[in-house]
């Protein structure tokens, strides 16, 4: 079992950052890929970044490529989203999830977080 706890977001006025860290248990860590979602209101969940287990391969959705960063500290059992020149359009509560042990994607999700409010004021 695998408990995930987001924290970092907050209020930022637009072309401001944050930084989000979510926060695993247990020890298998490591062989998880992590990703980032996000859900505003009125709109479908949306996966926005990735990374393998491994840590040597990340994705990210078009609408955040070149100012998120998405991470990984298997040390300290911790998934970062670096969030850079933020809009007002990112506005959303932010999810983090764990998928299947050792898998190439997120297509599965094993476990999520409980979600952390970004709102970016215009």
């Amino acid at each position: 079992q695998v408990q995930l706890v987001e924290s970092g977001g907050g209020l930022v006025q637009a072309g401001g950052s944050l930084r989000l860290s979510c926060a695993a248990s247990g020890h298998t860590f490591s062989s998880y890929p992590m990703g980032w979602f996000r859900q505003a209101p009125g709109k479908a969940h949306e996966l926005i970044a990735t990374v393998s287990w491994s840590g040597d391969s990340t994705y990210y959705a078009d609408s955040v490529k070149g100012r998120f960063t998405i991470s990984r500290d298997n040390a300290k059992n911790t998934v970062y989203l670096q969030m850079n020149s933020l809009k007002p359009e990112d506005t959303a509560v932010y999810y983090c999830a764990a998928g299947r042990p050792y898998s190439d994607s997120l297509s599965y999700i094993d476990y999520w977080g409980q979600g952390t409010q970004v709102t970016v004021s215009s």
